[in-house]
């Protein structure tokens, strides 16, 4: 929703060209920088209990972007509010696997999920633009009465955490900070460094999080209940799953930041219409709850996520063919096929991750995959990025056509390392990750 408002934030509380990028990329930090201690402490202090207090931080912090006055404060609501979502975003997730046993009902849950997931989205580019048009404030104002309305929901129809077990279960609070200071050290390079190659603070931050890489490992060994099991990434899809996951999220998002710019640059289409060219992936909403619950539970999660992949691939391929004559009808077959993608890739991967994983350590899981989607987003904008500019300027059409290669090669990744993953769940014995 916010993407689209960057412009006219920029030109009204005097954000310099130079700095507007960090309305996004300050959310993105935090966002990833905390989903794997979010996990962790939903694991231990409570799914319901986390996830309805980040949702009110999310909420009131969201208000506070609406009346902001000066570029810090506001750029200080989206590092809260992406924080906010790295702790609300495993929680919610582990919330659901926790409910549903493993089998059709928790396919059909995450696929819904992963629908309403997908329609926010598609949602959030139109109504940003409806919203920008009004006034930019209204795109913070949103989420505070849509957080507001879902805590009262929430607090209502969310049964309360029974954390018994979990009480005797120390939280690696250490473990956590170190982890996430790494996390944000590893967001912050690739979104700096893909703005500028030889941007001296993303450099170091790349240092900086090799340093942190080594304190992590040596306190983890120390740890008896360490923030990520060995087990959870040794045993089980979830390291595989989160890989191919980072690798489509990082493929999508390049290609739909390429693509926005080539339909909105070089062919002059409005923010509103490319917003509701996109809506044209909303077919997702259809399939995503009806077919793909029945489909996974004859072929198996890992398969029907691969069919996504194959679906992804053709539809970033035909994109390369676009010109400067093109048309919604010559980008519909590629929409189309996303809309597909999603629906057999999202919730049949998020149910996938954590097949055999012992429930309490569901929300650390979780907060493995939705880290994966994280990184792949601000990695695949920033290869995008340097592709597509460089040092020549204004891109061209021959430009933009290179920087499509890179999601479409990411996607080709994903589709192999998709099948190597069919293969190895084909190959895994029953049992419970511990």
């Amino acid at each position: 929703m916010l993407n689209v408002a960057v412009p006219s934030i920029a030109a009204d509380i005097g954000l310099a060209p130079g700095s507007a990028h960090w309305v996004i990329s300050a959310y993105v930090l935090a966002y990833a920088g905390f989903m794997i201690l979010g996990g962790s402490v939903a694991d231990v202090l409570g799914r319901r209990t986390v996830f309805l207090v980040a949702l009110a931080i999310f909420a009131a912090f969201s208000l506070l972007g609406g009346i902001a006055q000066e570029s810090w404060m506001l750029i200080a609501v989206r590092f809260v509010t992406g924080a906010t979502a790295g702790f609300m975003t495993p929680a919610g997730f582990s919330l659901l696997t926790t409910t549903f046993e493993e089998g059709a009902l928790r396919n059909k849950a995450l696929a819904i999920y992963g629908a309403i997931g997908a329609s926010g989205f598609l949602l959030g580019v139109v109504a940003g633009g409806l919203l920008t048009s009004l006034d930019w404030r209204l795109v913070f104002f949103a989420p505070a009465a849509l957080g507001a309305g879902f805590f009262t929901a929430g607090w209502v129809f969310i049964p309360r955490d029974n954390r018994a077990a979990d009480r005797k279960r120390p939280l690696d609070l250490i473990g956590g900070v170190i982890l996430t200071a790494l996390m944000v050290s590893l967001v912050y390079g690739f979104v700096t460094v893909g703005a500028d190659v030889g941007d001296v603070s993303g450099l170091a931050a790349f240092g900086l999080a090799a340093v942190l890489t080594a304190a992590l490992v040596a306190v983890e060994r120390r740890v008896v209940d360490p923030l990520i099991p060995t087990g959870v990434l040794t045993r089980g899809l979830l390291p595989w799953v989160s890989a191919v996951g980072l690798l489509f999220i990082g493929a999508f998002f390049a290609w739909q930041f390429v693509l926005t710019l080539y339909l909105q640059e070089l062919l002059g289409w409005s923010p509103l219409q490319t917003g509701l060219a996109f809506a044209a992936m909303g077919v997702e909403l259809i399939i995503a709850p009806t077919l793909t619950p029945k489909l996974a539970e004859r072929f198996g999660n890992t398969a029907v996520m691969v069919a996504g992949l194959v679906a992804v691939a053709i539809g970033f391929a035909l994109t390369l063919r676009l010109d400067q004559q093109s048309g919604f009808l010559d980008l519909l077959p590629s929409l189309l096929l996303l809309g597909v993608a999603f629906a057999f890739i999202y919730g049949p991967l998020t149910a996938a991750a954590v097949e055999g994983v012992e429930e309490d350590k569901h929300g650390v899981a979780g907060g493995i995959v939705y880290t994966g989607f994280q990184f792949g987003a601000a990695l695949g904008v920033s290869i995008a990025t340097v592709v597509l500019v460089g040092d020549l300027g204004t891109p061209a059409l021959e430009d933009y056509r290179r920087a499509l290669m890179v999601p479409a090669a990411a996607a080709a990744l994903a589709l192999v390392l998709g099948a190597l993953t069919l293969v190895r769940r084909r190959r895994l014995p029953s049992q419970k990750v511990t």
